[in-house]
C-alpha cells in the first residue's frame, strides 16, 4: 500500500488496491483544488503571515504539477478558466514588406526632417558664454601665477537652455592654463562654492603634496578659503586639471579645464597650424563638447593643406568613439607621453580619463561632422544633439 499524505494542508490522497483510479483522481483534484483556493484566498485576505505566504505558495506551485501527474492516461483535459487577462495579438501593419508611402508616413517623415534641418542650419549656434579661454599668468619673482575662482554659475548649453554649472572663474570648462616644462607654477584657488574642494592636475608628475587629494595630500578647501599650489611641472604634454572632492557632482557641474605643458625644446613637437582642445563632458548637464551641446558647439575650422592637432580630453564618466568624416586622424601621444608608433584611424576611443593627441591633414575641403559614435550621445529623431560638431575646410 503506497499512502500519501498532506493533512498540513487538509488534504489525504491513498492509493489501495482495489481503490478505483477515475475516482481517486478526482478526490486528489478536489482536495488540491480546495487547498489552492484555501492558500490564495488567505494570501488575499492578507491574514497570514509571510512564511504562511511562501509556504502556500511553494504548495499551490506544487500541486498544480500533482494534478497534472495523477491524471490516467488518455484522461480528458476540461478546460480551464484563467484569471488572467488576454493579451490582444500584435498584428504587424500591413506596410511590413511594402514601401509605406501614406500621408500619415509621409507627413511623419516631413516633420521629423524639418528638426534635422533646423538645428544643422542653426550651427555654429550663437549662446551665452565661451569656456576654454586662455589665462594670461602674471609673473612674480620669476613664478607663473594663475588666479581661480570657483564658484556657482548659470551656464548656457544651447540656446534656451541654462542650467547650473560650478565652474572657474565664469566658463565651462575653466580657462585655459598653458606653461612650459619645468617652469615654476603657482596656483591660487579661492572657494566660493556652498561646500569644500581641491584641485587635481590629472597627469602631471607633482610631488605628493600638490596632488590635491583632500585627507590624503591635503586638507579640503572650505567655503571662502583660499588655497594655494606651487610646482614645476617635469613631464610635458595634454593635462587637466579639475576637482577631487565629491567629484562626481562638481566635475560633472563644470569643475574642469585643460593643463598644457609644453616640451622645453619645441622643437620636438610636430607641426600644427591649428592647436584645439577638444574636451568632453557627460555629467548633470549632457553631452557637451567644451560645454557646449549641439547645435552651440565650436567647429574646428582650417585651410585646405593646413594641419590641425586635436587634444582630446574626456572628464566625464563615459567613453566617447570619437568619429571624423572624411578624413582620417593620425594619434601622436597618449596621456600627454608619446607614441612609439603614430597610428591612423577615423575613430578614435576616449575613456574617462584619458587624453589623446592628434594630427589631422586637412587635404578635402568641405564640412565634415564630427561626433561621439555612440548614437545616443548624437541624434535622436528631433535631430543631432550634445557630442557633435564639424571640421570644416575651406579651400
Amino acid at each position: 500500500m503506497f499512502r500519501v499524505r498532506h493533512l498540513q494542508y487538509g488534504m489525504e490522497s491513498v492509493n489501495e488496491p482495489g481503490k478505483d483510479m477515475d475516482s481517486l483522481d478526482g478526490s486528489v483534484e478536489k482536495n488540491i483544488g480546495n487547498s489552492i483556493e484555501n492558500a490564495v484566498s488567505s494570501v488575499i485576505s492578507r491574514r497570514e503571515s509571510r512564511r504562511s505566504f511562501l509556504r502556500n505558495g511553494a504548495f499551490a506551485a506544487f500541486a498544480g504539477t500533482m494534478v497534472g501527474a495523477c491524471k490516467p492516461a488518455g484522461a480528458i483535459e476540461k478546460p480551464v478558466k484563467s484569471a488572467v487577462a488576454k493579451v490582444a495579438p500584435v498584428v504587424p501593419p500591413a506596410a511590413f514588406g511594402t514601401a509605406d508611402v501614406s500621408a500619415s508616413s509621409i507627413a511623419a517623415a516631413d516633420a521629423m526632417d524639418k528638426m534635422h534641418e533646423a538645428g544643422i542650419k542653426a550651427f555654429p549656434a550663437k549662446s551665452k558664454g565661451r569656456g576654454n579661454q586662455l589665462l594670461a599668468p602674471r609673473i612674480e619673482g620669476g613664478v607663473k601665477v594663475f588666479d581661480l575662482v570657483a564658484q556657482r554659475i548659470q551656464w548656457e548649453t544651447e540656446p534656451g537652455k541654462s542650467c547650473e554649472a560650478w565652474c572657474y572663474n565664469g566658463m565651462v570648462p575653466g580657462p585655459h592654463i598653458r606653461v612650459r616644462q619645468g617652469d615654476r607654477v603657482r596656483i591660487n584657488i579661492k572657494n566660493e562654492l556652498p561646500e569644500s574642494t581641491s584641485i587635481h592636475f590629472h597627469g602631471v608628475e607633482l610631488p605628493n603634496s600638490q596632488d590635491g587629494v583632500p585627507f590624503i595630500t591635503q586638507p579640503p578647501i572650505k567655503p571662502g578659503q583660499t588655497y594655494t599650489y606651487e610646482f614645476s611641472p617635469p613631464n610635458h604634454g595634454s593635462h587637466m586639471y579639475h576637482s577631487h572632492h565629491n567629484s562626481t557632482k562638481q566635475v560633472s557641474l563644470g569643475l574642469l579645464g585643460a593643463f598644457i605643458v609644453e616640451p622645453r625644446d619645441k622643437s620636438t613637437e610636430p607641426h600644427a597650424d591649428v592647436d584645439h582642445n577638444f574636451i568632453l563632458n557627460d555629467g548633470l548637464n549632457g553631452f557637451t563638447i567644451n560645454g557646449k551641446g549641439f547645435p552651440a558647439t565650436e567647429p574646428i575650422v582650417a585651410k585646405l593643406g593646413q594641419t590641425v592637432r586635436i587634444r582630446f580630453m574626456n572628464e566625464g564618466m563615459m567613453i566617447h568613439p570619437m568619429h571624423l568624416h572624411g578624413m582620417h586622424m593620425t594619434v601622436i601621444a597618449k596621456d600627454g607621453w608619446d607614441q612609439p608608433q603614430p597610428w591612423k584611424c577615423d575613430t578614435l576611443n576616449v575613456a574617462p580619463g584619458e587624453r589623446w593627441d592628434v594630427l589631422v591633414k586637412c587635404n578635402n575641403p568641405g564640412t565634415w561632422a564630427f561626433h561621439c559614435h555612440i548614437l545616443p550621445h548624437a541624434e535622436s529623431e528631433h535631430g543631432m544633439f550634445g557630442m557633435v560638431t564639424a571640421l570644416i575646410v575651406s579651400a
